[in-house]
């Protein structure tokens, strides 16, 4: 397989699944009125229903939408082969991710902005709200602890990275105040807020700024005399990681206080560019270079040791290239209450789905082109080391067209940064609102931003500091997609009520929700049958202690466990209210 055909073939995707497919249901079945009131405009509040511009909320959907799972998830995912990868990304997108992000959002217009537990409420019955938003406050944890990892220890720990995530953010706040306090033109807005990024990332590179970081970090060299190391303060975690992931929390915890207007669009706004940019950069030194995967296999088995069988687990491992339950909770509660036309939502939830496909193909290219082959990939740290593979490897995209290696790769790192916090603070907001409307009427405090936030903050820290990382990315793949199927069946439900066609969101919801149930039951059967027993064993046992191991195996068994027994208590209330019209019609009849 050539790099270039890979693109070709993402291309060709994009171009019949959005203006053939897309833009048929979007016709014929949801069909968008361009002159009706959105909930943007009914209920602007300058908080959360604010009407956005359509390409600035394009830029907002991708960036909250695209974060370290169209990246991480098939770097991973090619350990059974570059096509199962290649095929899911492109057919998952194709029949079930854009499927999902734009009903989420029309779902939610017309709705009145409504969240989805108001709406499994509605939909479904009085008890499911609550099981759906229990539901969705765990799924939020593991994404903060998955994406917390990847970010505090692996990324902000590179002393290149911190200043130029941190210029990004405050030029992004700088955005905010252009748009909407001193009302400058969005192109103006844009050209000067990219610039600055981009010089941002550039300081960042510069010696005494990794100097300081070296210090405040604690590295200093091994005994071998040539690998940086900082010092450990409790279980693995060190001065360093300690630092990254406080530095996580605190931009986190802004991100889910202030108005959405003031941090978290303006912010992904700025983001987008960066991101944009760099798959950009990334396509144009493919274009240049044309590679192909040399010896890396189309396929290398059904069972990948550490990950587990093709099916289930490589339809959650690829967590957002393809279908996501994150998108349905932004397009539903944010993108939905910013849209200031119905006509929008096509072209912002459809659009930007389809974009993160392409991301994806790019992403799966560092890991399958960039090194050479499976060695090549292998030895820059395969699966476990994701992160590193894809930001070394857009590096050497970029490289056939001139930037230099480091630079390239300091900018992957602050890209990969960037695409995981822009996710992170907005979970967090989605946390906090969670916990909210499920204990706000018995526990009154949990309605204080400030507890909600801080509760889910503290959390996340616990998560990250105890659970490794590659045993909570395949839960939370699972339980995302799980979401995702959750999301499906509340369109499908609702869809029906409208008399509306829904088979087309009925099948993917079936396909999803058993596949995820699978990974899950799979997820718990690994962790209490087969690595529980392990706990002695030092070559399994790689943390810390036993005890921080045991912990692990526990956390990741009995989430596994409680998500199912959620996901299956829901879809039973569903189905009956699926049939209740059926049965009601019956009823009549034989009267």
């Amino acid at each position: 397989m050539n790099s270039i055909l890979a693109l070709v073939i993402g291309l060709a995707a994009i171009g019949i699944g959005y203006f053939f497919y897309a833009k048929t249901i979007n016709k014929n079945v949801l069909q968008p009125d361009e002159k009706k009131a959105t909930p943007a405009k009914m209920y602007m509040d300058g908080v959360d229903f604010t009407p956005a511009n359509r390409n600035v909320l394009f830029g907002y959907q991708f960036k909250s939408i695209a974060a370290l799972g169209p990246i991480l998830g098939p770097i991973i995912a090619v350990q059974w082969g570059w096509l199962p990868a290649l095929l899911w990304i492109i057919l998952g997108t194709f029949f079930i991710g854009w499927v999902q992000d734009y009903t989420s959002i029309m779902i939610g217009v017309r709705e009145e902005g409504k969240s989805f537990g108001a709406l499994s409420y509605q939909l479904i019955s009085p008890r499911s709200r609550m099981i759906l938003l229990f539901f969705i406050y765990f799924y939020l944890w593991l994404i903060m602890g998955s994406f917390g990892i990847q970010v505090g220890y692996n990324l902000l720990t590179n002393v290149a990275v911190p200043l130029g995530v941190i210029i990004v953010i405050l030029v992004g706040i700088l955005a905010g105040q252009m748009t909407y306090k001193w009302k400058k033109d969005i192109i103006l807005t844009s050209v000067i807020t990219v610039v600055l990024s981009f010089v941002g990332i550039w300081l960042s590179t510069l010696q005494p700024v990794r100097d300081f970081f070296s210090l405040l970090y604690g590295y200093h060299l091994a005994e071998d005399g040539k690998t940086l190391v900082s010092p450990t303060l409790f279980l693995t975690v060190t001065q360093a990681k300690f630092i990254g992931s406080l530095m996580v929390v605190i931009i986190c915890y802004f991100g889910a206080v202030l108005p959405i207007w003031r941090w978290a669009q303006p912010i992904n706004y700025v983001a987008f560019w960066i991101v944009f940019l760099g798959i950009l950069g990334g396509v144009v030194g493919l274009l240049i270079w044309r590679p192909g995967m040399g010896d890396f296999p189309a396929f290398t088995g059904f069972t990948v040791k550490g990950l587990g069988p093709l099916w289930p687990i490589l339809f959650v491992t690829i967590a957002c290239g393809a279908i996501s339950g994150w998108h349905s909770l932004v397009s539903s509660s944010g993108t939905a209450r910013q849209l200031e036309k119905e006509t929008d939502a096509l072209y912002v939830g459809g659009g930007a789905m389809f974009l993160e496909m392409f991301f994806a193909v790019v992403a799966f290219l560092t890991a399958t082109v960039a090194f050479g082959g499976l060695k090549g990939y292998t030895d820059a740290g395969g699966g476990a080391g994701a992160a590193k593979v894809f930001a070394v490897g857009l590096a050497t995209f970029m490289n056939h067209w001139g930037l230099p290696m480091t630079l390239g790769t300091v900018y992957g790192s602050v890209f990969l940064t960037l695409m995981a916090l822009t996710i992170m603070y907005l979970v967090v907001r989605f946390m906090r609102v969670a916990s909210a409307e499920a204990l706000g009427d018995k526990m009154p405090i949990m309605k204080n931003v400030h507890v909600g936030t801080i509760i889910a903050l503290l959390l996340t820290l616990a998560l990250i500091w105890l659970v490794p990382f590659l045993q909570i990315w395949v839960v939370f793949g699972a339980a995302n997609q799980l979401m995702a199927s959750l999301a499906l069946l509340l369109v499908t439900l609702w869809l029906k009520s409208k008399g509306k066609k829904y088979q087309w969101t009925l099948w993917p919801f079936l396909f999803m929700f058993v596949t995820t149930i699978a990974a899950l039951l799979y997820k718990a059967y690994e962790s209490f049958v087969l690595n529980l027993p392990k706990i002695a064993d030092p070559v399994a046992n790689k943390i810390a202690s036993v005890g921080q191991f045991a912990t692990a195996q526990i956390v990741i068994g009995v989430v596994s466990l409680v998500l199912v027994l959620a996901a299956l208590l829901l879809a039973w209330d569903a189905l009956k209210a699926f049939r209740a019209p059926a049965a009601k019609a019956a009823a009549q009849a034989k009267a």
